[in-house]
């Protein structure tokens, strides 16, 4: 973690714009709570999204190989750069699909990594083993979870992990700008 200096020229500056922070940690909160709210809306504008990203950088890696055609890596940037824009276009022509493939690959690794974690606490002694082991079992019950109502999942999980992840991140710069604005000579807010 860093740490703020509540003596230097940085953390004042901070403190100035405290606000900017609270202000972009409630659009965050609003933002993760509406993806939560319309999750299916939110998987498959995120797999459009990753699609037309995909299909835009394939053009891109296409473009720079036919560019650079005498060097040795041409086969490789070409071929790479036609997967990318096969995929791409998969994932804008076909986003159910394309979501229920996303899910099966997240949910096979909830259950991976649980099963590595459950075995490293029950085989070695670490630190905290007992959170390794619950951090695992969470890990690959929602593994299973996930697994268990596929496809339907795949409607709803990556809005619902993307509503998590805005929800908390903006939990996070809340903290942070209502911890600046309480700096003091006497006190850092850590980050």
């Amino acid at each position: 973690m860093n740490r703020l200096n509540a003596n230097s020229s940085e953390a004042l500056k901070l403190q100035e714009i405290w606000v900017l922070f609270l202000t972009s940690g409630i659009a965050l909160i609003v933002l993760g709570l509406l993806l939560l709210s319309f999750s299916l809306t939110s998987t498959l504008a995120t797999i459009l999204q990753f699609g037309l990203l995909l299909a835009v950088g394939a053009v891109v890696q296409i473009g720079s190989a036919l560019w650079a055609w005498r060097w040795r890596g041409f086969i490789l940037h070409l071929l790479l750069g036609i997967v990318y824009l096969i995929v791409g276009i998969f994932l804008l022509d076909q986003p159910h699909h394309a979501t229920a493939g996303v899910t099966l690959l997240v949910a096979a690794s909830l259950m991976v990594t649980g099963i590595f974690r459950i075995t490293l606490a029950m085989t070695n002694r670490v630190d905290h083993g007992i959170w390794v082991l619950i951090s695992g079992t969470i890990s690959l019950m929602l593994g299973i979870s996930i697994w268990r109502q596929w496809p339907l999942s795949g409607l709803w999980i990556i809005g619902l992990f993307m509503g998590i992840e805005l929800l908390s991140c903006g939990c996070d710069w809340v903290w942070l700008g209502l911890s600046t604005r309480k700096l003091n000579p006497d006190s850092t807010p850590l980050r």
